[in-house]
């Protein structure tokens, strides 16, 4: 079973137990599998001992016992498919000896057998009266039926995509889980099956146990516990179901009964795999056994929903989300201002997203530092292209901050520049274009120099992935505090920051629906002319865009058909037609990256040339990353 674009279907199957009753259990899984076929599942697990139930005890010794709970699943595999791997928990004798074992079913037949490796025999457990360890196993076939079959700890099924290990409830909470060597080995999905008992607070630590599992493995982890029905002899049971890709929450059900079903990215773990190399550098300790099972069909399968804004901080903790990314930028400035012995800086206000942040950003590092404001020299330098919304938000910004506000207008400079230069003064290029914000910089770093201040710079991660800003101009600054942060996310930001400082919610309301624009051609009656999604494409696509091209390392074919799913309200052409934009921009324009100067990093994203990415200058957008995508006629 292949998945086109990486995706495949897991599930935990969850029934009340019949304790002892085996024919009723096997009942029970069996409309559960019936479920899993339906619903296109692609690997299900039930809990530990699910056949005969986890509370049996001493039954456990009675060989007749154990015998209904092999040919239960024998009977249970006839009905499983090749496209469907299931693992059920059993009580399995053999070599005189019983093991606590998950059964891999696939295709009809039993495909291997993995023993739980750690017996727990403390407080309320008591399974070394009736289990043995895995390490006392010394074969690595045995006979099931009329069949042998391969056991072990140390096996791997192989799965279209999916690698998939297994280890048994008491595995994953000692020092070291069989999970890590599987995961060394390949294993890029673990399933574990469970009877986990419910104490208090308990569950909050199973949670965390399992998210941190698969989080350091890169892997995901699919756990499922057996719950109602199982003896209150003693215990109770909670039933808790989880499945976690690499650290990222997909479910986390709790005593409830049924088939939950959640979608992995095998393409996202494999790309943090490649990334985090260092740790699988690990020796591995034994061989492992890699088992080919399944068939060769195909799917496409996609997530019914796709988050159309990945940077975006969700509404329940965003508030203090947003603090500490503005916070994070801030220490970084701050720092640079201490080791280099500096207490102003210098910041050109256009009264746009980013240079609202990046002057935010600086009066929150003043305040670090407990430095005077007016050390922060904010200069507004309109040209006739500069509109009279912009120029007027930047003025009311900078005066209610309490900054060192100058005004230097540079049309008569750019005028006589033209002409020394003989380029029309009415010819609105390029040249025309750049000259503009050249001069600007040029202004920034003599007032620098004049003052003894750093020039702080504005331009965001997503202007810098595109390559949207002027070669020695806005590019260039002394340290860059807006570097890793995609325009998307800077808008959320200067609105949090206004819910948090209603002196300055008016103005910032005001700044964050202004469109954006680089306001480098002159417009009618001081309005703005250019707006700079027309001409390159919406800021949220190319966030998109970017997100998981640069973190999850996707290929251009699934971006695309995750963006028709994020933005069913934006037509395939004009999706496609921004993704072209975005490839052709972001593998032509790394010339501006390779010189980008020093700034913070503060998400899992950045495109500094001296850390997180690095790529040649010389590129051409047609290249192996970059193929041509099928649009459709109509």
């Amino acid at each position: 079973m292949n998945s086109r674009f990486g995706f495949y279907k897991v599930a935990t199957g969850l029934f009340r137990t019949h304790v002892a009753d085996i024919e009723k259990n096997t009942e029970e899984i069996l409309s559960l599998i019936e479920k899993a076929k339906k619903e296109n599942v692609h690997v299900l697990v039930f809990p530990e001992l699910a056949v005969t139930g986890y509370t049996c005890q001493d039954l456990f010794l009675s060989p007749v016992f154990l015998k209904k709970a092999e040919q239960a699943i024998s009977k249970i595999a006839k009905a499983v498919p090749s496209n469907l791997l299931v693992f059920i928990g059993l009580p399995f004798m053999a070599q005189n000896k019983v093991f606590n074992c998950a059964a891999a079913l696939i295709d009809g037949k039993i495909s291997a057998l993995v023993p739980k490796t750690y017996i727990p025999n403390n407080s309320e457990f008591y399974e070394k009266r009736w289990f043995s360890s895995a390490n006392e196993l010394d074969s690595e076939e045995i006979p099931f039926g009329e069949e042998l079959v391969p056991i072990g700890t140390n096996i791997l099924l192989s799965f279209g995509g999916l690698k998939v290990g297994c280890e048994i409830c008491e595995d994953l909470w000692v020092i070291k889980p069989p999970s890590d060597e599987a995961a060394l080995a390949g294993a890029n999905l673990i399933v574990n099956l469970s009877a986990s008992d419910e104490t208090a607070t308990k569950k909050d630590y199973r949670r965390d146990l399992i998210r941190m599992q698969s989080s350091k493995l890169y892997a995901a982890y699919l756990y499922c516990s057996s719950g109602q029905g199982e003896s209150s002899q003693d215990l109770v049971f909670s039933g808790h179901q989880l499945l976690f890709e690499g650290g990222k929450e997909i479910f986390d059900v709790y005593d409830q009964t049924g088939l939950h079903c959640g979608l992995i990215d095998i393409d996202r773990l494999q790309n943090d795999r490649i990334r985090n190399k260092s740790s699988f550098e690990c020796p591995i300790e034994r061989n492992y056994r890699i088992l080919d099972i399944g068939d060769d069909s195909e799917t496409d399968i996609l997530p019914d929903h796709v988050d159309p804004l990945p940077f975006f901080v969700q509404e329940e903790g965003r508030i203090a989300r947003s603090r500490e990314i503005l916070s994070l930028q801030a220490k970084g400035l701050a720092t640079r201002l201490k080791n280099i012995h500096v207490d102003k800086v210098v910041i050109g206000v256009s009264g746009g997203l980013d240079s609202t942040l990046a002057l935010l950003v600086c009066q929150e590092s003043f305040r670090q530092c407990r430095l005077d404001p007016k050390g922060i020299h904010a200069f507004s330098m309109p040209s006739k292209a500069t509109s009279t919304t912009t120029f007027g938000n930047a003025k009311t910004l900078i005066e209610k901050i309490g900054c060192t506000y100058h005004e230097i207008p540079i049309a008569d400079m750019l005028k006589q520049h033209l002409s020394d230069i003989d380029h029309p003064s009415d010819l609105y290029d390029t040249t025309y274009e750049n000259a503009q914000a050249r001069i600007r910089t040029l202004i920034l770093m003599d007032q620098s120099n004049a003052l003894g201040a750093l020039v702080v710079g504005t331009s965001d991660l997503s202007e810098a992935c595109l390559g949207f800003s002027t070669y020695n101009g806005d590019h260039m600054s002394m340290y860059a505090v807006n570097i890793s942060i995609p325009k998307t996310l800077v808008r959320i930001l200067i609105e949090d920051y206004g819910k948090d400082h209603p002196d300055l919610k008016d103005i910032l309301t005001a700044i964050v629906e202004t469109p954006i624009s680089p306001e480098l051609i002159p417009g009618k009656d001081g309005d703005i002319v250019q707006k700079t999604e027309e001409i390159i494409g919406s800021y949220d696509l190319h966030d998109f865009f970017i997100f998981h091209f640069l973190r999850n390392g996707f290929s251009k074919d699934k971006i695309a058909a995750l963006a028709f799913k994020a933005f069913p309200s934006i037509s395939k052409d004009v999706i496609l037609k921004t993704l072209d934009t975005f490839y052709h921009r972001f593998f032509t324009q790394q010339f501006k990256r390779s010189c980008l100067p020093d700034g913070v990093k503060v998400g899992s994203i950045a495109i500094s040339p001296r850390g997180d990415w690095r790529m040649p200058s010389d590129l051409t957008a047609t290249n192996s990353f970059n193929p041509p995508l099928q649009r459709k006629k109509k």
